[in-house]
């Protein structure tokens, strides 16, 4: 049944179907956990040089259908794969080759609707946001890295624009629903 109804049906459901795909891993060393904080990522993997974890999004799984939340996990077992064969794990050839052989996209896809939008106020750069960072709260310090001109912010749901802290500050005192 999907989505499965616990944490722990999940972890179980992806150990599981880990075993049935075609990549020499290991998963039976491998650490499995769910995060309930999750608001963008749908997975992660991570090595710490002992022990590799999968960590898979919980908001994911309820908004995902099984179909998309298996290529989730053949994402994040790719990286495990690397880590396992090459002791380091990113998006490059080694990864795209396993993604294309296994039908898996370079990025996972978001699972929520992000709330801000920074945009380049010269050039046509732009990044969805989930979280009031660092450059949302404050763009004025913070520089386009394509032209190097400055960031405006926009909160998607109200339209609410904002270039400086102090602007940030009267957004988040205006916006009734952040």
């Amino acid at each position: 049944m999907w989505p499965p109804g616990s944490h722990d049906a999940l972890l179980e459901y992806a150990r599981s179907y880990a075993d049935s795909v075609p990549l020499p891993v290991d998963t039976d060393s491998l650490d499995w956990e769910v995060s309930t904080r999750a608001k963008q990522r749908a997975g992660a993997c991570t090595y710490d040089g002992d022990a590799i974890t999968i960590r898979l999004a919980w908001g994911a799984a309820k908004r995902f259908d099984r179909a998309q939340f298996e290529r989730v996990i053949r994402h994040e077992l790719i990286h495990a794969w690397e880590y396992q064969t090459a002791g380091e794990a990113g998006h490059g050839a080694r990864f795209r080759e396993q993604a294309d052989r296994l039908d898996v996209s370079v990025t996972c896809p978001a699972f929520t609707t992000p709330r801000l939008r920074l945009e380049c106020t010269n050039c046509a750069w732009t990044a969805d946001r989930h979280r009031a960072s660092a450059v949302v709260t404050d763009p004025e310090t913070r520089r386009c890295g394509e032209c190097g001109a400055r960031y405006e912010v926009e909160h998607l749901a109200s339209g609410e624009r904002w270039r400086t802290a102090a602007g940030y500050r009267g957004a988040r005192e205006r916006i009734e629903s952040w």
